[in-house]
């Protein structure tokens, strides 16, 4: 008993160090993970995105929901909010499956990086896999709904030597280009095609203009 009663001023204090550890360990990754998804918040992924665009084997993504708002209008932020979630799972799925991984830029924008082999078929990837996956039909608990994206992609091979700012630059180029057109996806071409100022494209009427999870940027 004797013993017992000795050893507690020392045990009080460790107890309390492993508490505050614990706590600290979930504030760190709380600050590191967007809590509606639990994808990787911005400056997470830059940080670790920039090494894995080093693979030559490394393709950068961007994603924007299609019709996003009008389901927040007709169906409210709770749906949205739900729909938001599930996308963020569907992908953070198919990029561990690739050896990539996600996260969410803000709204209904999402970025990841993954590995691609050179002979693979990007259109059973991107179109019979990602979009197909994304937008399985979703049970929201009030409506059913298929989320549908337009997917931007940019791989290294394409662009020897760029860095993460301009991988996100082709993508997000890529992303515009197939919401006009009305596609699943479409890829970055070798070079850019429309000026940027400060991180966004230039502005041009119905342009969609995406903020990167970079460093400001001059006008190209």
């Amino acid at each position: 008993m004797n013993l017992l009663v000795q050893a507690l001023p020392i045990a009080a204090p460790t107890v309390g160090w492993a508490a505050h550890a614990i706590v600290l360990v979930r504030r760190l990754r709380t600050a590191r993970t967007d809590p509606l998804t639990g994808l990787m918040c911005r400056d997470e992924f830059t940080s670790r995105a920039r090494r894995a665009v080093k693979h030559p084997d490394a393709a950068v993504l961007l994603l924007d929901l299609n019709g996003f708002k009008q389901i927040n209008d007709t169906h409210g932020h709770a749906v949205g909010d739900r729909v938001i979630a599930a996308v963020g799972r569907r992908l953070d799925a198919w990029c561990r499956e690739r050896g990539g991984f996600a996260a969410r830029l803000g709204g209904d924008e999402y970025t990841a990086v993954v590995r691609l082999a050179p002979d693979a078929d990007l259109d059973g990837e991107l179109t019979y896999g990602l979009s197909a996956r994304l937008s399985a039909p979703l049970d929201t608990g009030a409506v059913t709904l298929s989320p549908r994206a337009s997917i931007g992609l940019c791989r290294v091979g394409r662009r020897p030597g760029a860095g993460l700012s301009d991988l996100l630059r082709g993508a997000d180029e890529a992303m515009y280009t197939a919401k006009r057109l009305g596609l699943h996806w479409r890829p970055a071409g070798p070079v850019d095609v429309y000026p940027t100022a400060n991180g966004r494209r230039a502005g041009r009427p119905g342009t969609h203009l995406t903020l990167l999870p970079t460093t400001r940027r001059r006008a190209s």
